[in-house]
C-alpha cells in the first residue's frame, strides 16, 4: 500500500492545513507510490492575487471519462486550485506531511469518486481534492519515508522526492527529532506490508 506513515500518531487538528490539492502524478492504485500518505510536501502553487476561489471546475478524464468526443458536453469536476508537491529537499520550503494519499482507483480498478466508503478505508482523497497536511505532531514513519535512515541518528531533515533523511546532529535544516526506532516483523508466516524499520518522529515544520 502506498502509505509511508503508520497508524500511531498524535497531532492537533489546528496544525492540519486543508488548503492544497496534490499536483503531478497521482496514485492510480493503492500499490503506486507517487502521491502517498506521509510525503513531505511544499507549496507548488499558492498565488491568489488574482482572486481566490476555494474550488474551480476542471475537465478530469481520469475520474469522469474522456471529454473530447464531438457533440458531447465536457465533463467538469470541482478541483482545489492551490497545489502542493513533494519536497525538493529544501527544509525551509517544507510545510508538513500528507495524512492521506491521493488515489483515483482501488486495487480492483473501482473509481473511488463513486466509492466513498472504500476511499475512506484506504485513507485517500480523489485527485483534485484537498489533501490534509500536518505541519507538526508526533508521527510513526516507515523506512520508505526516508531516503537514508541510520538508527543512531537523532534528527531528521528534508530530502528529495518528498522523503526525509536522518542526521546525527541538529542544524538549521532540522525538521524534527527521532523519539523511537523500531522494527516490525512478519508473524506466523503471514506477510506484513509494513514490515521493516520504522521511527517515531516529533515533527515541526
Amino acid at each position: 500500500m502506498a502509505i509511508r506513515i503508520l497508524p500511531f500518531r498524535q497531532y492537533d487538528e489546528n496544525d492540519v492545513i486543508n488548503l492544497f490539492a496534490w499536483t503531478g502524478a497521482v496514485n492510480g492504485a493503492p500499490s503506486d507510490t507517487d502521491s502517498d500518505a506521509g510525503v513531505l510536501v511544499q507549496v507548488a502553487s499558492g498565488d491568489v492575487t488574482g482572486g481566490y476561489n476555494p474550488t474551480v471546475l476542471a475537465a478530469n478524464a481520469t475520474l469522469l471519462g474522456p471529454s473530447d468526443y464531438p457533440h458531447v458536453a465536457r465533463n467538469y469536476y470541482p478541483e482545489v486550485p492551490l497545489k502542493i508537491q513533494a519536497s525538493d529537499g529544501t527544509s525551509a520550503s517544507a510545510i508538513g506531511i500528507t495524512l492521506a494519499q491521493t488515489l483515483t482507483h482501488d486495487e480492483n480498478g473501482e473509481n473511488l469518486l463513486r466509492y466513498p466508503q472504500k476511499k475512506a478505508e484506504l485513507f485517500a482523497v480523489c485527485e483534485g481534492e484537498a489533501v490534509p497536511v500536518a505541519s507538526k505532531g508526533i508521527f510513526t514513519l516507515a523506512e520508505s519515508a526516508f531516503s537514508s535512515l541510520t538508527s543512531s541518528h537523532l534528527f531528521v531533515k528534508a530530502a528529495a522526492t518528498g522523503k526525509f533523511t536522518s542526521q546525527a546532529a541538529a542544524d538549521s535544516d532540522t525538521l524534527g527529532k527521532i523519539l523511537v526506532v523500531g522494527k516490525r516483523e512478519s508473524q506466523n508466516g503471514n506477510a506484513d506490508q509494513f514490515a521493516g524499520k520504522y521511527v517515531v518522529v516529533k515533527l515541526d515544520c
